[in-house]
C-alpha cells in the first residue's frame, strides 16, 4: 500500500455533516428514542423504523444531496437494490460535474451499496459480494484514477464510530427528532457501517489490483565499484513495448514516506532510490550531500541502458530529493531531460545556515538522519528544545552546541568551519556560470509560508540570472511546507485560502512532466516563468521573470512617530534628521523559551520581533507581489549583527496577517555577498543594501495597512552573533560586551512592488 498521509477524515466528516439546504415541504418531527451505544443490538431496527417514516416525506431542492440522502435512507430500511439504483443516478451526475472530491468519495460508497445489493439478491456472503463489486468497479478505471481512489478505502473506522456515537449522544433524553437531525444521524450510521463492513476486505483487494496493474521490482543499482543504491522500480503493465517509457527518478531519505507507484500511475517508469547516506551503513558516504550528484548520474546512466527505457529521465523530489536533482545537474548527464523540485534543499544556502545564520535544527536533522532506529533522542521535540535552551543559558560558544557524541557532531562542526558560501559548499551544486549549462526544463514549487522558499528562490533566481532564457518555471502560492508536499486545503494555519489556491502541486508537477517529456499542452497554471497566486484576489498571475514582476517597486521610508511606537512607513524621505535607537542585551537569557509565533493571523505582534513601522490605511485595495529589498541607514556599536524583517497586513478590524513566514533573517556582514564577509564599521553611520529571499503575493483590502517589523535576531534555536570581528561560532557570552545599539536614520527604506487596484 502507498505510504501517503491519509487526508480522509475531513472529507468524510464533511460528507456526514453537510449543511442542510432548505427542505421543500412541511417541517416535521419524528418520534425517536436512540439506543445508548453504537453496538446496541436494537439500533438497526430503530434506524430502520425511523427511515421508513422519513422516506415518504423527504424532499430536497439540491439534486445531489437528495439522491445521496435517499440512498442512505434506502440502505437504512434494508433495500440495497433500490439504493443501488439511486446511487447510479447520483454517479452519473457526479461524473458530469467532474467533481473529483465528490466522485472519489462516492465510488467507495457505490461499491459498498452494490455489494450489499449482490448479497441480498444472489444470497452470497458479503465478502464474496464485495470482492465482485470491487473488481468490477476498479477494472473499469485507468491506473491514475484507481491510484487516487486508494486512500478513500483506508479511512480508520474509529473516528467514524465516534461521529456516529456523538450523533446518538446528541439525541439522548429526547423523544423526537427533526427531519434534518434524522438525515444527519442516518448519514453518520451509513458512513460507519460501510467502512466497518469492508475494513478487512479492502486492503487485500487493493493489493490484488496493484499486482494486476504494475510490475514492481526491488533492485540494487551499482553507483561505483564498491557501492550500490537500493531502489524500487515500478512500471505500468499497460506499457509493455521495448524502449517505451520515459522515467521519473526520485532520491529520498525515507522510502516509507514516498510511493514509487505514484509516478507509474501517471504513466511513467518510476525509480524511487534511497540515498546512500540513509541506506546500508557499509555503503554510506562520510556525510550528507557528499555522494549524491555522482550517485544520481550513475543511476540515470543505468536507467538509460534498460530495455524498457526510452532513454529520457526526469528527476523530481522535495527537500533532500530536490537537492539531489540539482546536484546531478552540476555535470548534466545526457539522459537527464528535466527536473522538478518542491522546496529543494541547498547546502550552504538554507542548510545548515540561512543567510549565514546557523540553525540548530540542522544539527538535529543530521543527528536523526544517522541515528539508529532505537535512539531515544530522535524525533523527541521536547528533548531537542531542552538542548537548545541549555546551550543558550550556558552562554558557551556555538562550536560547543553539538554536544552529543557520534558522527553527527563531527559533521556539524565541519560545517561550522565554512561560514561563508565557499568552495566547500559550491562543489555540490551548479554555481555561478555552471548554472548556464543547466539547459533543460526546470520546475520549482514553493510557498509564501514554507521554510523551503529560501533555497527554492535561490535556485530560480540564480539560474535565471546566469541564463535569462532558461526554461525554468516557478510555482508559488500561499502554501506552507505540508501544503507544498501534500496539497492545499481550505486554510493554512487558520489563514483562509482562495478557492483557486487549493491545488495539489504534485499534480501540477506531473502535468508539467507530461508537457516536457511527452509533448502535452503546457499546464495553464505554469504558462509563464513566474506563476503566483495573488492571495485575497482568488487569481493566479503570470510574469515572464522576477525582474518584470518587480519592475515598479514602491519605496517606504522609516519615520519616527511623534507619539512613539508604532512608528511610520512613509512614501517620502523624512526631511529632518531621524535617529530611532534599538538596544538589545546579548547577555540576557531570560528569553530562552521564546520562539516566534507560528500563527499566520494574530491580534498583536510580539515585541521581540522588533520595532514596528506602519503605513497609513490604503484608500483602495493594493496588490503586493515580489521580494522585499531596501537600504538600511544606521549607526551601530558592533562589527556585525543579525537582523530580522517581517511584513504584515494590518486589517481594518485589527488582525495582523503575515505576508510571508518564517521571517527574513540575515547576517549583516554577508548581506552584500554570501561568499565574502564584510564587517560593519562600529560607531560610523553607514548604509547596507539587502535583498530578501522571501517573496510575497497578496491583495490588501482598502483600509488595511502595511506593517514592517525590524529587529535584532537573537534566539535559543540559532547561532548568536555577538558582534565581534572574529568567527561567530568561536564567540561566547563573554564576548558580548555592551548591549547592541542600533540607531536607524532617515535614509532607511524598504522597497516592494505595490500596485493600487483601480475601482
Amino acid at each position: 500500500m502507498k505510504p501517503r498521509v491519509l487526508k480522509l477524515l475531513l472529507p468524510i466528516a464533511f460528507l456526514i455533516t453537510l449543511s442542510v439546504r432548505p427542505i421543500l415541504g412541511r417541517a416535521q418531527d419524528f418520534g425517536f428514542e436512540p439506543p445508548a451505544q453504537v453496538a446496541d443490538p436494537a439500533l438497526p431496527a430503530a434506524l430502520r423504523d425511523l427511515a421508513e417514516r422519513v422516506l415518504p416525506t423527504y424532499e430536497d431542492d439540491d439534486p445531489d444531496r437528495y439522491f445521496s440522502n435517499l440512498a442512505t435512507l434506502q440502505m437504512a430500511v434494508g433495500d440495497p437494490a433500490a439504493a443501488r439504483t439511486t446511487r447510479l443516478t447520483l454517479q452519473e451526475r457526479l461524473q458530469s460535474q467532474q467533481n473529483s472530491l465528490q466522485a472519489g468519495r462516492a465510488v467507495v460508497y457505490d461499491i459498498y451499496v452494490q455489494a450489499r445489493a449482490i448479497e441480498a439478491i444472489e444470497g452470497v456472503p458479503f465478502a464474496t459480494a464485495y470482492g465482485q463489486a470491487f473488481r468490477e468497479t476498479l477494472s473499469r478505471l485507468d491506473d491514475l484514477p484507481a491510484y487516487e481512489l486508494e486512500d478513500w478505502f483506508m479511512a480508520p473506522t474509529g473516528p467514524l464510530r465516534e461521529t456516529f456515537q456523538d450523533a446518538l449522544d446528541q439525541r439522548r433524553g429526547q423523544t423526537s427528532i427533526t427531519l434534518e437531525q434524522a438525515l444527519e444521524l442516518t448519514r453518520a450510521w451509513f458512513a460507519f457501517d460501510a467502512y466497518d463492513s469492508f475494513d478487512d476486505l479492502a486492503r487485500p483487494l487493493l493489493m490484488e489490483d496493484e499486482e494486476r496493474r504494475y510490475v514492481v521490482e526491488e533492485i540494487a543499482i551499482p553507483v561505483s565499484n564498491e557501492a550500490t543504491v537500493a531502489a524500487a522500480l515500478v512500471r505500468p503493465r499497460s506499457a509493455t513495448g521495448v524502449g517505451s517509457l520515459p522515467t521519473l527518478l526520485e532520491f529520498t531519505l525515507d522510502r516509507a514516506s514516498r510511493d514509487a507507484r505514484e509516478a507509474a500511475a501517471h504513466g511513467f517508469a518510476s525509480v524511487l532510490a534511497l540515498s546512500r547516506i540513509a541506506g546500508d551503513p557499509k555503503f554510506r558516504p562520510r556525510a550528507p550531500f557528499e555522494s549524491e550528484g555522482d550517485d544520481a548520474r550513475a543511476v540515470i546512466d543505468w536507467i538509460a541502458r534498460q530495455s524498457w527505457s526510452d532513454g529520457r529521465v526526469g528527476m523530481q523530489g522535495s527537500r533532500y530529493g530536490g537537492f539531489v536533482a540539482w546536484s546531478a545537474a552540476k555535470r548534466l548527464p545526457p539522459a537527464l531531460k528535466a527536473i522538478a523540485t518542491s522546496d529543494p534543499m541547498a547546502p550552504g544556502i538554507d542548510v545548515p545556515s540561512s543567510n549565514r545564520i546557523v540553525l540548530n535544527s540542522a544539527y538535529r536533522w543530521v543527528y536523526e538522519l544517522l541515528a539508529p532506529p532505537d535512539d531515544a533522542l530522535a524525533n523527541g521535540d521536547a528533548r531537542w528544545r531542552d538542548l537548545d535552551e541549555a546551550w543558550y543559558r550556558s552562554g558557551r560558544g556555538y562550536r560547543e552546541f553539538p554536544a552529543l557524541p557520534g558522527r553527527a557532531r563531527a559533521i556539524f562542526r565541519s560545517w561550522l568551519n565554512h561560514p561563508s558560501y565557499d568552495r566547500f559548499w559550491q562543489k555540490w551544486l551548479p554555481f555561478d556560470t555552471e548554472l548556464a549549462s543547466v539547459d533543460i526544463p526546470v520546475l520549482t514549487v514553493t510557498g509564501y509560508y514554507s521554510a523551503g522558499q529560501t533555497a527554492a528562490l535561490y535556485y530560480f533566481a540564480q539560474h535565471s540570472s546566469q541564463d535569462p532564457n532558461a526554461d525554468h518555471a516557478l510555482l508559488i502560492g500561499p502554501f506552507d511546507s505540508p501544503a507544498v508536499e501534500d496539497g492545499a486545503s481550505s486554510s493554512v494555519r487558520e489563514l483562509g485560502l482562495d478557492l483557486v489556491a487549493r491545488i495539489d502541486p504534485r499534480e501540477a508537477r506531473y502535468e508539467w512532466f507530461e508537457h516536457v517529456l511527452r509533448g502535452a499542452e503546457r499546464p495553464a497554471i505554469l504558462n509563464a516563468k513566474v506563476n503566483y497566486e495573488l492571495a485575497g484576489a482568488n487569481e493566479w498571475r503570470h510574469e515572464p521573470s522576477l525582474a518584470a514582476l518587480e519592475s515598479a517597486p514602491k519605496r517606504f521610508y522609516l519615520a519616527a512617530s511623534p507619539d512613539g511606537a508604532p512608528h511610520r512607513l512613509v512614501a517620502d524621505k523624512p526631511a529632518a534628521p531621524m535617529s530611532l535607537t534599538e538596544t538589545l542585551d546579548l547577555r540576557d537569557r531570560e528569553d530562552a523559551a521564546w520562539r516566534p509565533a507560528q500563527e499566520l493571523v494574530s491580534r498583536q505582534v510580539q515585541p521581540r520581533e522588533g520595532a514596528l513601522f506602519v503605513t497609513e490605511p490604503f484608500d483602495e485595495p493594493v496588490e503586493i507581489a515580489g521580494r522585499l529589498r531596501g537600504d538600511l541607514d544606521f549607526t551601530i556599536n558592533k562589527y556585525d549583527v543579525d537582523l530580522s524583517l517581517m511584513l504584515y497586513e494590518l486589517r481594518s478590524h485589527g488582525e495582523y496577517v503575515k505576508l510571508f513566514e518564517p521571517a527574513y533573517t540575515f547576517r549583516a556582514s554577508y548581506a552584500r555577498d554570501r561568499v565574502h564577509r564584510r564587517l560593519l564599521t562600529a560607531g560610523v553611520r553607514q548604509k547596507l543594501p539587502f535583498q530578501s529571499d522571501r517573496m510575497v503575493g497578496r491583495k490588501l483590502q482598502a483600509g488595511s495597512r502595511l506593517v514592517l517589523a525590524l529587529g535584532i535576531n537573537k534566539r535559543a534555536d540559532q547561532q548568536i552573533n555577538y558582534g565581534g570581528n572574529g568567527e561567530v561560532s568561536e564567540q561566547s557570552i563573554e564576548d558580548a560586551g555592551a548591549p547592541v545599539r542600533i540607531r536607524w536614520h532617515e535614509g532607511t527604506f524598504i522597497e516592494i512592488p505595490v500596485r493600487t487596484v483601480e475601482p
